[in-house]
């Protein structure tokens, strides 16, 4: 390090000073604060001085000298020079010079002595781009990051206080304390979010309302396919754009530079996997490329929060998923009921305050009711009885007018609740009753002990996916012969877990599908499931979904691959999925090695007993007591073989007869279908 070299400034200052009587007392100094910038502005850099060596090195130089306010000089670190200017003197107390405890009186003098105890305070010249650490510097006025005016209760999100207080730990934080503090512990911030989860759940809701939360500039929101552009070059530099008042306001304040947040919508739109595209322009690469380098590159910003929202979390990118960019991962998933009551209470807190809410309507009940719904769908629900309870007062007439007598005493009331819960509103990770109520329009004709154990079977499965922690996933295969009730028995297991949700993969739904398409499909309906807290997926007639014929013998690979992997696959934690298959050839998928993808297997026998069938006649009541009396007799003693769904059939035909021909054309059909 350099010394200051005497010179004929300094001579002549010092001939001036010698003359000067300093007054120990009162004139040493005990702290000067001395604004530095770099003397020559083409020698500027962005490396750290630190304040405590440099403040050591001014107090050796310049020991014993006097220094006056507004005084400027020239200092020498580390070979560099820097223009100082003294903005502020303290005196030193008399009592630390008496070697007594500091009486804390502080006084401000225009000229002063420097001595080996003085304390010298760096202060950074405004707009200049010196980066100082350490101690020896003045803490510089901030800004809280926290809006003063901001409310939690206030915020209108329901459902995701866990999640954004897992947000607030990891991304805002270290923001709230004083970047001194943050530089000491050579903490970086947070730079990057990522808000997953199906549509409607709140991303968009939870990112606009960070940005309202934080004091920070409004936030730039930008949907992704916005940042494309057809002419070469203009994609990356919509991006550059995006960053430039970040990058300026660093370059200018550094460590006290404001927080400038960015939030992406639908971020898959321009990050997707590098080296996918078909195109020949690789525009998404360069789209990817340029945020990466403008997020974490080699000239990295640290004034940054950009806030990326998706659906799709498989589309993105690796490269941006890694620490130092898009660092917390967040799932938004679907609210739970508290986090339902919350939500309804948000939306319904206007019409409670002007009294349009009628006492009827309980909003726990809703909850309850609403299992699987997003709070997009929850909202949704409010509207729909809303429209449904002004529909009431609208006057049925030539013209459209609303009756202003009984409008003034309009409520919302829990049967508008109801009815737009059961007609108007469906969750689309829900349970669509319309899919299994058709295998069990006719019910459960439970012919004899065989069905009886096949549902206790199913009870216990049930209870032991909502209660087991050791097997979140229970996969049970109900196999048997062709028609005996399979996918009957497996709908109605599934109807009685009361599961949010319930989904009914089949080959019907599928038809003329390519295998991939088919693969997507069942991948889908099986993510789909890992959404909801407890789900329940019947996977019906897998020999058909797996294109298995017996000439040959053909099948799809590619499906039984995909079937493999799918029915192993845990839910994620927390998560309960029951999965029920059926199929009328075991032996087949005994050889194609999927039996032990489940974790049980339950036979289902046809009606092998004439006491069986005539038991199975007298639940479904088709026939009259000296018919069925004529049919047990006829076939007493001989053993049958057929399925309940064939015997409806058979039944069916006979009851076309005439009545005295209807037994004897069942027993011929009977014998027909070799029963």
């Amino acid at each position: 390090m350099k010394s200051c070299k005497p010179c004929i400034f300094c001579a002549e200052i010092g001939n001036l000073l010698a003359n000067y009587n300093f007054d120990k007392s009162k004139q040493c100094i005990g702290a000067m604060t001395i604004e530095i910038d770099f003397l020559q502005k083409k020698s500027t850099d962005s490396s750290p001085y630190d304040s405590d060596k440099m403040a050591a090195e001014f107090i050796q130089q310049f020991n014993n000298q006097a220094f006056s306010v507004t005084q400027q000089l020239v200092f020498s670190f580390c070979d560099k020079l820097f223009g100082l200017m003294v903005k502020d003197i303290e005196a030193m107390d008399a009592s630390i010079l008496r070697g007594e405890t500091a009486s804390g009186k502080k006084q401000k003098i225009d000229i002063g002595l420097m001595v080996g105890n003085s304390q010298v305070i760096f202060e950074k010249a405004e707009s200049s781009s010196l980066t100082l650490v350490g101690k020896a510097k003045t803490k510089e006025a901030r800004q809280t990051i926290i809006n003063p005016e901001w409310n939690f209760e206030k915020m209108g999100i329901g459902g995701l206080d866990k999640e954004f207080s897992s947000i607030f730990r990891r991304a805002f934080a270290s923001r709230v304390f004083p970047p001194d503090i943050v530089e000491q512990m050579g903490c970086k911030h947070v730079k990057g979010i990522m808000l997953f989860g199906p549509p409607g759940c709140g991303k968009t809701l939870m990112a606009r309302q960070i940005g309202k939360m934080l004091n920070a500039r409004e936030p730039k929101v930008v949907n992704g396919p916005e940042i494309l552009n057809k002419y070469v070059g203009e994609s990356e530099a919509n991006i550059r754009k995006l960053f430039a008042d970040a990058e300026e306001e660093q370059k200018r304040l550094g460590a006290n530079s404001g927080l400038h947040i960015i939030i992406f919508d639908e971020l898959d739109a321009i990050c997707k996997q590098r080296g996918t595209g078909a195109s020949s322009t690789g525009v998404h690469d360069t789209v990817v490329n340029q945020l990466l380098s403008k997020i974490d590159g080699v000239e990295q910003l640290n004034n940054i929060l950009v806030i990326g929202m998706t659906n799709r979390p498989d589309l993105i990118d690796d490269a941006l998923m890694r620490p130092g960019r898009f660092e917390v991962k967040m799932e938004i998933s679907l609210p739970d009921e508290k986090g339902r009551v919350q939500i309804l209470t948000i939306h319904t807190n206007k019409m409670r305050s002007f009294n349009l809410l009628a006492p009827d309507v309980d909003i726990k009940e809703l909850a309850a009711e609403t299992k699987n719904y997003s709070g997009a769908e929850l909202e949704g629900l409010v509207r729909a009885a809303q429209s449904t309870a002004m529909n009431r007062h609208i006057k049925a007439t030539s013209t459209v007018e609303v009756d202003m007598e009984r409008a003034e005493k309009l409520q919302v009331t829990r049967s508008d609740f109801m009815g737009s819960l059961n007609n108007d509103i469906k969750p689309a990770f829900g349970t669509n009753q319309e899919d299994y109520s058709n295998y069990i329009m006719n019910g459960i004709i439970k012919w004899g002990d065989p069905v009886t154990h096949v549902l206790d079977d199913g009870e216990l499965l049930i209870q032991q996916t909502k209660n087991s922690d050791r097997t979140p996933l229970v996969a049970v295969l109900l196999e048997g012969p062709p028609h005996c009730g399979k996918t009957a028995l497996a709908a109605k297991i599934a109807e009685d877990s009361q599961f949010p949700f319930i989904k009914i993969c089949s080959p019907e739904k599928m038809i003329g599908y390519s295998e991939i398409a088919k693969c997507q499909a069942i991948k889908k309906v099986f993510d789909d499931a890992c959404k909801s807290q407890l789900s329940c997926v019947v996977v019906d007639d897998i020999e058909r979904l797996l294109d298995y014929v017996p000439i040959g013998p053909r099948f799809s690979n590619l499906v039984l691959q995909a079937l493999l992997v799918l029915l192993k696959r845990a839910p994620p934690k927390g998560r309960k999925l029951l999965i029920i298959g059926t199929t009328s050839r075991k032996d087949v998928l005994q050889e194609m090695e999927m039996l032990d993808a489940f974790s049980t297997t339950i036979h289902i026998p046809n009606i092998s007993t004439g006491e069986q069938l005539v038991d199975a006649l007298e639940l479904l009541g088709s026939f009259t007591d000296k018919e069925r009396a004529n049919i047990a007799h006829q076939l007493k003693g001989k053993r049958v073989w057929i399925g309940i769904k064939k015997l409806l059939v058979l039944i069916e035909m006979s009851l076309q007869m005439d009545q005295e021909y209807r037994v004897t054309k069942f027993l011929s059909l009977l014998r027909d279908e070799g029963a």
